[in-house]
């Protein structure tokens, strides 16, 4: 490898000194840029955070409304079945009334 003449090197080391001149402007650029990045993100998960906040009270809502239905649902079961019980109830009360009347008419 030959030598290099001092005006190459020269001429090397202007280029070099120029690109690092430029170096506090490209960090300028970037932090620029890295703040509005953050602050674009901070507005993003805010909103985030509100949508999932109204999509958890929309969601407890359903289910105490789902809970609700069911309650009444229950006590509309429940009503039924007492009616049947009471229905059942007289039809033994008469059946059995009828098997006394046998029972006592006939002895």
């Amino acid at each position: 490898m030959q030598p290099q003449s001092l005006d190459s090197r020269v001429d090397r080391l202007e280029k070099r000194v120029e690109i690092l001149e430029k170096i506090p402007e490209h960090i300028s650029r970037l932090e620029v840029q890295f703040l509005a990045l953050r602050d674009e993100m901070r507005v993003e998960f805010s909103a985030v955070r509100a949508e999932m906040r109204a999509g958890d009270e929309g969601l407890r809502a359903e289910i105490r409304a789902g809970d609700e239905g069911l309650r009444a649902e229950m006590r509309a079961g429940d009503e039924e079945t007492r009616h049947l019980m009471r229905v059942l109830h007289e039809d033994v009360i008469s059946r059995l009334a009828i098997l006394q009347e046998r029972n006592g008419g006939s002895s």
